[in-house]
């Protein structure tokens, strides 16, 4: 009788995403394998042979890996330290932490092209004390996208790694440093293993959305082109629905593909989380 209600409160949002989401994409990923009536590989075939495309989907898994990397390595310190702070300062340190998603991404975009313009603040700052003699050329470039989307996603790897962080036993730490094991090997042994679940849906998060980002691509890189920015103007100016459809499920594949094989490094790393 439990098991029954469980199911028939879980019915309505099932049914709600096989409508409107897995359908569509069930339809979406079957097209792309009819061309003009007939099963055929041949638009696959036709892109992962087309150089320009392969620049734009290399360019487009840098820019996420290196963002995602960025996001760790300034993410992790800052979460660990709100989860040791005491209740006040938490709440308002997470609140500063999630301000930025408050913030439409446009205007953040705005403000970057502002910041690191050849004429923007950076610049005539580096300028007025000698550290460069010309601008330097960041706007535009795959640099100003993984600015722009480490500001976009640094607050989701912050959150879920606090969740995890602030539940870490601290007498297993305590235990560690009794045992002769250095801070280092606190964090290689203790630390970094019971976070890893937080780590990696973090990190899942933030590639996803750097590798299927639009607007801060579109705005930031100019002329530099990523997947999703060529999809739009295969969808919208090109008015080639079938090039879309094939880019998407591509899109989808690749991010399929790393979130199991960033699971799988998870459960190498710590087989019982």
């Amino acid at each position: 009788m439990r098991n029954r209600t469980i199911y028939l409160l879980l019915l309505p949002g099932a049914l709600f995403l096989t409508i409107f989401m897995v359908i569509p994409i069930l339809l979406t990923i079957g097209s792309t394998f009819f061309n003009e009536g007939s099963f055929s590989f041949e638009g696959y075939l036709h892109y992962f042979q087309d150089k320009y495309f392969i620049g734009i989907l290399l360019t487009t898994l840098r820019v996420s890996l290196v963002t995602t990397f960025i996001c760790i390595l300034l993410g992790f310190p800052v979460a660990y330290y709100i989860s040791k702070v005491g209740t006040r300062t938490k709440v308002l340190l997470l609140l500063l932490s999630i301000f930025p998603l408050l913030t439409s991404s446009v205007v953040r975009s705005f403000s970057w092209m502002i910041i690191i313009g050849k004429n923007g603040v950076l610049n005539k700052l580096l300028l007025s004390i000698g550290l460069i003699e010309e601008p330097l050329n960041i706007l535009y470039t795959p640099t100003a996208i993984i600015i722009g989307l480490v500001h976009l996603f640094l607050p989701l790897i912050i959150i879920t790694l606090i969740g995890v962080l602030e539940n870490m036993d601290e007498d297993l730490l305590t235990a560690a440093e009794s045992l002769g094991a250095s801070r280092l090997g606190v964090f290689t042994k203790v630390v970094l293993p019971l976070s890893m679940p937080g780590l990696v849906i973090g990190s899942i998060l933030v590639f996803v959305g750097s590798f299927t980002a639009y607007t801060t691509p579109a705005l930031l890189g100019g002329k530099q082109r990523v997947i999703s920015t060529f999809l739009y103007q295969n969808a919208t100016t090109l008015n080639d629905w079938h090039t879309a459809a094939i880019v998407a499920t591509i899109m989808i594949v690749i991010t399929l593909l790393v979130t199991i094989i960033m699971n799988q490094i998870a459960y190498k790393i710590n087989p019982k989380g």
